[in-house]
């Protein structure tokens, strides 16, 4: 099965080439079910190669297979080929099955929508760029992938483009992506003139003894791929494309902002593993970063009425602890939270737009409540999702969280404390989001409360498949039971050589004892059952609650609610100033000076051709004369030279 893993991203690609050089003779259901089935057999193909993968030993789990030579131009050696371990086929798996599960979904989202072909052919293309992102052997590929999903997003973020909006979201991903990506090209840059080569296996291999630990060159790598890695997966500073990006169809939010193009970083982070851990200097910045992030993005979910803008700021808190976990040395970790991340959050968006296709699309929270009742199945799939992202036993995110501020406290107790404050908030917003959609009493519109109705099985079947995966996805990696993590035991030999970087010359403490463990877990679950019963309070119990709550702190409540003012500050800073820059290049350099120097060279070829136009008299004697000069003039010059 290893020889045919090329299949794996070649399958979408036939998707978007059917439908989109014919796909127009076709009906909805057929364009929707093509693009769904080609995604669903990547799924297959990876199924049989990571079950084939199962029955080698641990140290044999890396298979790299070359399908041919892409440059060859002195030492830049790059081909067409595929790695196949642990860590990619993890990533595989959740692409293409996730992926699958959205597309199936999008079928009944998307019925009647102009565009509909558009649209499906769109998110083949993206999956197809996103399985060479994460199945490639070496970084150029990995680039390719890179880009492309981001193309792939700009088309799908301003799928609305007639909608100004949705135009200026898709425009504000492409452009901030671009300046984490010209990070991650001047890595690659330093990369391929200290290795000579693009290879993750010869880059890792060679490392150790071509890199000295802490030292300028492996720091500045590192810190240039994190850039790369914070504007994909929307980083401090690199974050604010990502609210934005809900404006795209809510299919859209859960393929490319929850289970696949915003984990790339991580991803990224996690398959440089090595390198990081020869740069201490590095990790501490992704542990910062990541922790910055997940209590910063927390905070400004607890004030968002949007139900999509609540999952996007949720979103970007969580991939701030899977960074956190990358940042103290815990990489299986932050892949684990990864895995049970697309899952809830990929259920949780699409719940959203369950909700919205029953409300004809409104997103105010404000205006729902009491939804339950005629959402039963949107209901309780949502509720599923929120109790895997708050971490309730025994639902996914419980376990995959528990073990993320598990190791943060090991490394810092400052770490577990932002982890542990951020988890408070996020229980809180998110059962906001629940109490305030769902319970209570209704505030929906009456023209709109006539509407209400549940979403069609190609919905609501996706939304139980990923219900399921939230409630068990995180037994595979159960952490107080040494030796049956089996999450973290199969990714291990990824990250062997990186965990011996890291603990070669460290202060180890000694391993707690179960009981610790347990006590952790405890305190874990407290923290999620605190924020379960104060959004209960405030917004079923006592509802008058909140609005004391904010007239008690209103400049507290303006700034979080206006997101700091950080997209304001962002456009005074840079965009207004560069805006001004271009028109003033444009006004005065390029038409006084480019326009001046074009348009005086055609003034001066034209009056010069106008003088030359006067010896066009058409008369013989005229140009015999002219003959006779031009001889006389050759033959002066031949005698008197």
């Amino acid at each position: 099965m290893f020889d045919l893993v090329w299949l794996i991203p070649v399958f979408p690609l036939i998707g978007f080439l059917i439908n989109g050089l014919i796909g127009r003779n076709f009906t909805e259901k057929v364009i929707g079910w093509i693009g769904a089935l080609f995604v669903g057999a990547s799924f297959v193909v990876a199924l049989l190669i990571f079950q084939e993968l199962l029955q080698l030993a641990p140290e044999n789990r890396s298979i790299q297979k070359i399908v041919y030579t892409w440059m060859l131009s002195g030492d830049l050696n790059v081909p067409i080929g595929f790695l196949i371990d642990p860590l990619s086929i993890i990533m595989i798996l959740v692409v293409s099955g996730v992926g699958c599960l959205i597309h199936i979904y999008s079928i009944g989202y998307m019925h009647g929508e102009i565009g509909f072909r558009r649209f499906f052919c769109y998110l083949n293309l993206f999956v197809f760029n996103m399985l060479i992102l994460v199945s490639s052997n070496n970084f150029l590929m990995m680039f390719v992938g890179w880009e492309g999903v981001g193309l792939c997003s700009y088309l799908l973020i301003g799928y609305y483009y007639e909608k100004k909006s949705a135009a200026d979201a898709g425009k504000k991903a492409f452009v901030v992506n671009r300046v984490g990506d010209f990070g991650f090209l001047l890595a690659m840059f330093l990369i391929f003139t200290v290795f000579g080569t693009f290879s993750y296996g010869d880059v890792m291999a060679a490392a150790p003894e071509k890199l000295a630990p802490g030292g300028l060159i492996v720091t500045l790598i590192t810190l240039l791929l994190f850039v790369g890695a914070t504007g994909k997966s929307a980083q401090i500073p690199l974050y604010t494309w990502l609210p934005d990006a809900m404006e795209g169809p809510t299919p859209v939010s859960a393929l490319i902002h929850a289970a696949t193009m915003v984990t790339a970083g991580v991803y990224m982070v996690a398959r440089c593993s090595v390198l990081f851990a020869l740069a201490p200097v590095s990790m501490a910045v992704v542990a910062v970063i990541g922790g910055a992030t997940a209590f910063f993005a927390a905070t400004i979910g607890m004030t968002q009425f949007d139900i999509k803008r609540v999952l996007a700021y949720s979103t970007i808190s969580q991939l701030g602890y899977m960074f956190m976990a990358c940042g103290v040395g815990a990489f299986s970790s932050g892949i684990f939270h990864l895995m049970t991340h697309a899952f809830f959050k990929a259920l949780l968006f699409l719940a959203a737009g369950s909700v919205m296709h029953a409300m004809s699309g409104e997103l105010d929270m404000r205006k729902m409540g009491a939804l339950r009742g005629k959402l039963p199945y949107t209901h309780m799939t949502y509720l599923f999702g929120t109790l895997a992202i708050t971490g309730i036993f025994p639902f996914a995110g419980f376990f995959s969280k528990d073990e993320i501020l598990f190791y943060s406290l090991q490394r810092h107790l400052g770490f577990w404390l932002i982890g542990a404050l951020a988890a408070i908030m996020t229980s809180f917003y998110m059962f906001r989001s629940v109490f305030m959609t769902f319970y209570g009493k209704s505030r929906v519109e009456p023209e709109a409360a006539h509407h209400l109705h549940e979403s069609p099985p190609l919905m609501t079947v996706p939304l139980m498949l990923l219900a399921f995966l939230s409630l068990v996805g995180g037994l595979v990696g159960i952490p107080i039971m040494e030796g049956y993590n089996r999450f973290g035991d199969f990714l291990n030999p990824v990250f062997t050589s990186a965990k011996a970087i890291i603990d070669h010359g460290a202060h180890h403490a000694e391993h707690p004892s179960v009981a610790a463990e347990l006590a952790l877990m405890a305190v874990s679950v407290g923290i999620a059952v605190f924020g379960l019963l104060a959004a209960r309070y405030m917004y079923v119990t006592n509802v008058r609650a909140s609005d004391r709550a904010v007239e008690r702190m209103p400049q507290v409540h303006e700034l979080v609610y206006n997101k700091y003012w950080i997209d304001e500050l962002y456009d005074y800073l840079f965009v207004d100033s560069i805006v001004k820059f271009s028109k003033m290049l444009w006004k005065e350099f390029d038409e006084l000076v480019i326009d001046g120097a074009v348009n005086g060279v055609g003034k001066v070829t034209r009056g010069f051709g106008s003088l030359l136009s006067h010896l066009q008299s058409g008369l013989v004697k005229d140009y015999a004369l002219s003959i006779l000069f031009g001889a006389t003039v050759v033959i002066g010059y031949l005698v008197l030279r």
